[in-house]
């Protein structure tokens, strides 16, 4: 009995009650949006809520994971997503056009969501160990084991995911003290790049015009960014409808279940990558100012721990992971209002699906065990 009420009070030890406070009202948030998603309780909503409980119990368990050990797994986990994303390659599963999937008889896993742990911890362990001797080439190793794992999703294909992998990994890579006269040529070429397709976008969104180094599915979303009633009941449909329903909400939206563009379904994909639709429509430019509080104030959490991490490990690690939440906010919320494109990245704690949750569940678990240790040493 002695040892279960030690077990108890360590695991409330060791949860990090700001961001828990802050997780908590994100998740219930998230499954009340969901019950209106999907028009009551249906059997997505009963999965959904399997799915929180599934990722809270993995967060307490990752929490409660001293970062020495989970620094100690970081070349093991690398490698064996690596290993993963190479066999999706060879005998993946393919759905919907994309081979993304890995069948192991016992279960059926995507490692593409995997190496958004993986990439990160395994660049934080590099930098760490390679702690005040680090060089021009130290940053050529780095993006190289960053690079290999981003080109294979990409190839997937997986735009949404490869975006996320490579960011968390460039955050990592930039807090590790890379110069901004590297940074700056970077996105010099990028705006470069985007003036070139908004000049030329008469041409380059020709059906006959191949891009070479984008999918044919790739090219149009961009394309339907840029105009989507061009093809108002293709491809440009999900941002249209979407954009209606957003600005049908208002100031103070139509209230709860109330949304006609969500209950009458018109909104493609409420319930993943457009549930911020039915959110705003729902309730309206406060609703949605509120949501981002909430998310700023986690992001906001997320750094304080990182920058009270003792560890280079752990600075590097939390700040990533932190940066990939802001990351997926403002691409999908970008996505729903038409100022980027359809790439497929889920709102947190909002959109369906267990293993983008799960994920996050790591995530958050990693930065609550590195928390943890700082209290437990200071």
């Amino acid at each position: 009995m002695n040892n279960l009420a030690r077990l108890v009070k360590y695991a409330f030890k060791s949860i990090d009650w700001p961001l828990m406070v802050l997780l908590i009202i994100l998740s219930v948030m998230g499954l009340v949006v969901m019950h209106s998603a999907v028009g009551g309780t249906s059997w997505r909503y009963a999965d959904q809520e399997k799915h929180f409980l599934l990722a809270l119990f993995v967060m307490w368990a990752i929490a409660m994971t001293p970062p020495q050990i989970i620094a100690k797994c970081a070349v093991p986990f690398y490698l064996f997503v690596l290993a993963l994303l190479i066999g999706v390659e060879f005998f993946g599963e393919t759905s919907k056009g994309a081979t993304r999937w890995l069948n192991l008889g016992f279960v059926r896993i995507q490692p593409s969501e995997m190496m958004k742990i993986g990439a990160p911890m395994m660049l934080a362990w590099y930098f760490q160990a390679r702690d005040r001797n680090i060089f021009f080439i130290d940053y050529v190793v780095a993006a190289i084991v960053l690079l290999v794992p981003f080109a294979l999703i990409i190839k997937q294909p997986d735009l949404g995911t490869a975006l996320l992998v490579f960011g968390a990994g460039l955050f990592v890579i930039f807090f590790a003290g890379l110069s901004f006269k590297l940074i700056i040529p970077v996105v010099a070429l990028s705006v470069v790049g985007l003036s070139f397709i908004l000049f030329y976008e008469d041409f380059l969104c020709l059906p006959d015009t191949d891009w070479v180094v984008l999918h044919d599915y790739q090219k149009g979303r961009i394309c339907t960014l840029l105009d989507p009633t061009k093809d108002p009941l293709g491809k440009g449909f999900h941002t249209i409808q979407s954009m209606i329903a957003v600005g049908a909400g208002g100031l103070g939206g139509r209230g709860y279940m109330s949304g006609t563009q969500a209950q009458l379904d018109f909104i493609p994909e409420r319930t993943t990558d457009f549930i911020f639709a039915v959110f705003a429509e729902e309730f309206g430019l406060y609703g949605a100012v509120i949501l981002l509080f909430l998310y700023a104030l986690t992001i906001w959490r997320g750094l304080v721990i990182a920058l009270s991490a003792e560890s280079l490990f752990g600075r590097l690690l939390a700040g990533a992971l932190t940066m990939e939440l802001f990351v997926y906010v403002f691409v999908n919320i970008g996505m729903v209002l038409g100022l980027l494109p359809v790439v497929g990245v889920p709102l947190p704690f909002f959109s369906y699906g267990g293993t983008a949750l799960i994920t996050l569940s790591v995530s958050f678990g990693i930065l609550m065990s590195i928390s943890k240790h700082r209290k437990v040493h200071h």
